[in-house]
């Protein structure tokens, strides 16, 4: 390669198009921060979450299956190591994930649960530092201490409120925020080999039938009749906030880029809590914007320091 001659200027960088990723992105990012309303909205019905997280993947599963058929067209069969991986990673990053996700819901409102599931990048990079020796600068460190420090602000700040289990719910949505790093750290590989697309729809297929199968063993038949409105916001909630967020990421990260959509997702935290205050009645204080700004600018940092 040639250095530009004096007097000429350098070749200029080829611009990100934002049309159409920029609104591909940001709709993937408010569509998948409605989850945490929608099952909030559910758990006012007397359901529990094994049978949302059922009806839920229930409804989700055709889609995922078509996306994995429609992305494996032409591709070799997978072997037998190719299906313990996807098996395993639809087990920890997917089904596993959801249900303690579920679970925590339970107990804290939507905006602590949208801004501990925020640190999952902070969590992958713990995990390559501790299994894989990855380094860690003291710039990085830094962001995770202030990406902590605003999820420790609102979780204070809803102990402070008296609400009963927060603890509780907190530890279950941090494991799994942490299952779902662990399913990023280990997903490189199989996403070479398969794809994105091919390896999401199979991995979710698999997590779809392990929540199904989970409903049968814990439940009797008769839990599935639930009220009508747990059904619309199931469907509600396995097309709008389970595979269109999955499809409208990966659609605006072939546009623009994994960094600028990392970015543009930071939409999804503020999100949840504005779709919390209207539609779930959450208090909105000086302790939660405090908070959510600390766990963006960790995150943003962090991005930026890689």
């Amino acid at each position: 390669m040639t250095s530009p001659q004096p007097g000429h200027p350098a070749p200029a960088r080829p611009a990100v198009r934002l049309w159409p990723g920029l609104p591909m992105a940001l709709g993937g990012a408010i569509a998948f921060s409605g989850k945490a309303i929608i099952v909030k909205l559910a758990y006012r019905h007397d359901v529990d979450a094994v049978v949302l997280l059922m009806y839920r993947m229930l409804f989700a599963m055709p889609l995922f299956v078509l996306l994995a058929w429609w992305a494996g067209r032409g591709r070799p069969r997978l072997d037998r190591r190719d299906l313990l991986g996807v098996a395993w990673l639809g087990f920890s990053g997917f089904y596993l994930a959801s249900y303690l996700d579920f679970i925590g819901l339970q107990y804290i409102s939507a905006s602590l649960e949208r801004l501990i599931l925020y640190l999952t990048p902070t969590l992958v990079l713990l995990i390559g530092w501790l299994r894989h020796g990855w380094r860690v600068s003291g710039r990085q460190m830094l962001a995770l201490a202030i990406s902590y420090a605003g999820v420790l602000l609102v979780f204070g700040h809803e102990l402070a409120l008296q609400r009963p289990h927060v603890a509780i719910g907190a530890t279950l949505v941090l494991l799994s925020t942490l299952s779902y790093a662990v399913y990023l750290v280990y997903s490189g590989e199989l996403v070479l080999r398969l794809g994105a697309a091919r390896m999401t729809g199979l991995a979710s297929s698999v997590a779809c039938v392990l929540c199904i199968v989970q409903f049968l063993l814990l439940r009797p038949l008769g839990d599935a009749r639930v009220a009508a409105p747990v059904i619309g916001l199931s469907v509600l909630n396995a097309v709008l906030c389970t595979v269109t967020p999955v499809l409208l990421m990966m659609m605006a990260i072939e546009r623009l880029g994994s960094a600028l959509t990392s970015q543009i997702g930071m939409v999804g935290p503020v999100s949840t809590i504005l779709l919390g205050v209207w539609l779930l009645g959450e208090p909105f204080t000086a302790w939660t914007a405090a908070g959510t700004l600390c766990v963006l600018m960790g995150v943003w940092f962090l991005a930026r320091w890689r």
